[in-house]
C-alpha cells in the first residue's frame, strides 16, 4: 500500500449547511499564513500506547460491552476536563440485532456542542463533525483504528485546538458592544455515533443503529415556535458540498505549500478541487451514517479511504486494523486540515494565540493536580480519623 493510498484515516463526515448562503454579509475567513503556522500538531496525543486522545479509543468497543463503555467514558472526561463549556448530551436508544437472540442492545450516541453565549438554542446553526466510534464484532479483537478510532481523535484535538479561539472571538464581540448571540448565530458541534458496523452482514436494518435513531429522534424534536430553525436536524449548518470540498482542498494545498504536512505529497487527498461541481463524478453505493441525515434532507460532504478501482484499504474490516497499521504522519496532517477548516469557518483568524493557550492550560493541569491531591489529603485524614474511632 503506497503512501498516498494510505491518505485517509478511516471515516467521518462533516454536515455544513445551505441556509447560510442566504444570510447577508455571512463570510468564511481564510487563516493567514502565520495562523496556519501557528496550528499545533498533536504528535503525543496521537501515540498508539500513551496518547491521552487515541490511545484510549484504541480497544474493542463493541456495543454493550466494557471497552465500548470505557471508550464514551473518555469522551466525556475529555470534555468535562478540557473543554468544559461545551454542551454534552447523551441520546440512547436500543434495538434487537441479528444475534441478540431478541435482547435490546443498547446504543449511545454522544453529542457535544460549543453555542455563542446567550444565544437561543434554536437560533444557532452549527457546523457538524461526525464520526462513529463503535468497533465490529468481528474478528474477535478487532479495534478498527482507521475505522473509526483515528477520526474521532482527530476531531478532538480539532475542538481542543480551536476552543480557546471562540472564548477570545466572543469576548472581543463583547468588549466592542457587540452581542455574539446576534451577530454571530453559529456555533460548532460534533457526533461521535454508535453502532454503525453490522453485527451479522450489512443490510439496511443490521448497521447505522445510532444514526437511524439521532436522525429520526432529531427529525420530529422541535425548537420554540419563533426559532430560527424548526429542529435540531434544520440547525446542521450546510453550504454547497463541493464548496466545503474545495474549501478543504484549499486548506491540503496551503498547508502543503507552507510544509507543515509530513504525508506523502505526490497525490493530494482531494482530486476534483479544480473541477466546477457539474463536473465531478459522484461515487455513490458507499453506505454509512451520512445516510440517514442525507435522507432527511442534510447535505453532506463524506470523506471516507476509499478509492476507485482500489476500494478500501487492505486492512479495512480486518485484524490488521490496529494502531500500529496507522500512517502517524497522515494522522496527524489530517488533524490540520480539519482544524484549519474549522477555525475557517468559524471566522477565527486573529484570535488563535497558542502561546496563551498552552500557558492556560499548563496552569488548569496544574490547579487539578493540586485539587485532586487535596481531596486525596482529605480522604486520608477521614479515614485516619475513622481508623481512630
Amino acid at each position: 500500500m503506497s503512501p498516498a493510498y494510505r491518505g485517509f484515516v478511516g471515516h467521518f463526515f462533516l454536515a455544513l449547511s445551505l441556509f447560510l448562503l442566504l444570510l447577508p454579509g455571512y463570510a468564511y475567513e481564510i487563516l493567514s499564513d502565520d495562523s496556519l503556522n501557528s496550528l499545533p500538531r498533536a504528535s503525543e496525543d496521537y501515540d498508539i500506547h500513551t496518547g491521552s486522545l487515541l490511545s484510549p479509543i484504541l480497544r474493542t468497543r463493541v456495543p454493550g460491552t466494557e471497552g465500548h463503555e470505557a471508550v464514551l467514558e473518555h469522551f466525556a472526561n475529555f470534555f468535562r476536563t478540557t473543554l468544559p463549556k461545551w454542551n454534552i448530551e447523551l441520546q440512547n436508544s436500543t434495538s434487537t440485532t441479528p444475534i441478540s437472540k431478541g435482547k435490546e442492545v443498547p446504543f449511545v450516541n454522544f453529542i457535544a456542542s460549543r453555542d455563542p453565549p446567550g444565544a437561543p438554542v434554536g437560533d444557532v446553526g452549527r457546523l457538524t463533525l461526525v464520526a462513529h466510534y463503535d468497533s465490529k464484532l468481528t474478528p474477535t479483537g478487532f479495534i478498527g483504528a482507521i475505522d473509526s478510532a483515528a477520526p474521532c481523535a482527530i476531531i478532538m484535538h480539532a475542538m481542543r485546538t480551536i476552543d480557546a479561539a471562540l472564548d477570545a472571538k466572543w469576548t472581543a464581540m463583547r468588549t466592542e458592544g457587540l452581542d455574539p448571540s446576534l451577530e454571530d448565530e453559529h456555533g460548532i458541534q460534533i457526533l461521535f455515533l454508535d453502532g454503525e458496523e453490522a453485527f451479522d452482514h450489512w443490510t439496511d436494518t443490521d448497521s447505522l443503529y445510532g444514526a437511524r435513531s439521532l436522525a429520526a429522534s432529531w427529525s420530529s424534536e422541535f425548537y420554540p415556535a419563533m426559532s430560527t430553525y424548526k429542529t435540531p436536524l434544520s440547525s446542521i449548518e450546510l453550504f454547497t458540498t463541493h464548496w466545503a470540498y474545495q474549501s478543504l482542498a484549499a486548506a491540503e494545498e496551503r498547508l502543503r505549500s507552507l510544509g507543515r504536512m509530513k504525508s506523502a505529497s505526490d497525490q493530494h487527498w482531494f482530486p476534483d478541487s479544480k473541477k466546477n461541481s457539474h463536473d465531478v463524478i459522484p461515487l455513490g453505493g458507499i453506505s454509512d451514517d451520512h445516510l440517514p441525515f442525507l435522507a432527511r434532507g442534510v447535505e453532506i460532504l463524506h470523506l471516507i479511504d476509499f478509492t476507485p478501482f482500489k476500494g478500501f484499504p487492505p486492512v479495512w474490516h480486518t485484524i490488521e486494523d490496529d494502531g500500529e497499521h496507522l500512517d502517524m504522519a497522515t494522522v496527524e496532517d489530517w488533524g490540520l486540515v480539519i482544524t484549519a477548516f474549522a477555525a475557517e469557518w468559524m471566522e477565527l483568524e486573529g484570535y488563535l494565540d497558542f502561546e496563551q493557550q498552552t500557558k492556560s492550560q499548563t496552569e488548569s493541569q496544574s490547579k487539578s493536580r493540586r485539587d485532586e491531591e487535596l481531596e486525596f489529603e482529605a480522604e486520608a485524614i477521614r479515614l485516619n480519623k475513622k481508623t481512630e474511632l
